[in-house]
């Protein structure tokens, strides 16, 4: 009887042997590097190096390290608050990212070389209108020039205003109607502001020749 007690507990322990190493190793796994974070949970929606083929995800390729940063901040909502720029996509992606995780994937995007968006448009008119607005505003509705935050050439004024020079137009039309009703207001209501003075066509035109500056 003993020595069938002994084999017994021989039998178990080596069944579970294999089990506690495996959750050893689980548990000193070295975290994910930032490359491996954009390569996985990023690339869906804006691609391993950040130049999105999607025209409703932003390119973050070449974008400033610090605008970035600031906006996956703001994207995650913490015990004591919401957060304060609202896209439930964006929100559950963030969870589990460290301040550290954010300061370097911030870097790694913003030393990725940019793909300018490849959605063609057709439309002069329009990207007239655009180039119009975007370099000189509007002295009728009081619209300030988008160059004067986001530069001639769209590459921004970091940290505050983004470079945004060949985004695509589709995400570019959905974030000002965002900031036109008040749904996005992390930026101190600088863009509120300014897009409630432009009509649909106006915001369109905009969006459309900002996807064309190269």
């Amino acid at each position: 009887m003993k020595m069938i007690k002994n084999m017994v507990m021989l039998a178990a322990l080596t069944m579970t042997a294999p089990l506690a190493a495996e959750t050893t190793e689980t548990e000193n796994a070295a975290p994910a590097t930032v490359a491996e974070i954009a390569s996985g949970v990023c690339a869906g929606c804006h691609s391993a190096d950040g130049n999105s083929v999607i025209p409703m995800n932003p390119i973050l390729a070449g974008q400033h390290a610090e605008y970035i940063t600031k906006q996956l901040i703001d994207f995650k909502a913490t015990e004591n608050a919401p957060a304060k720029r609202n896209s439930p996509i964006m929100s559950s992606m963030v969870a589990a990212l460290s301040p550290e995780d954010m300061k370097q994937l911030g870097d790694y995007y913003a030393q990725q070389k940019a793909v300018p968006s490849q959605v063609a448009v057709d439309d002069d008119k329009l990207i007239e209108l655009g180039k119009l607005l975007y370099h000189g505003g509007s002295l009728a509705n009081g619209v300030p020039a988008c160059a004067s935050c986001h530069g001639p050439n769209g590459s921004g004024i970091p940290p505050r205003y983004p470079a945004i020079a060949g985004q695509h137009a589709e995400y570019t039309i959905t974030q000002l109607n965002l900031f036109n009703t008040g749904d996005r207001a992390n930026d101190k209501d600088v863009m509120q502001q300014v897009i409630t003075r432009l009509n649909g066509y106006e915001k369109r035109a905009v969006s459309t020749y900002i996807s064309t500056m190269r």
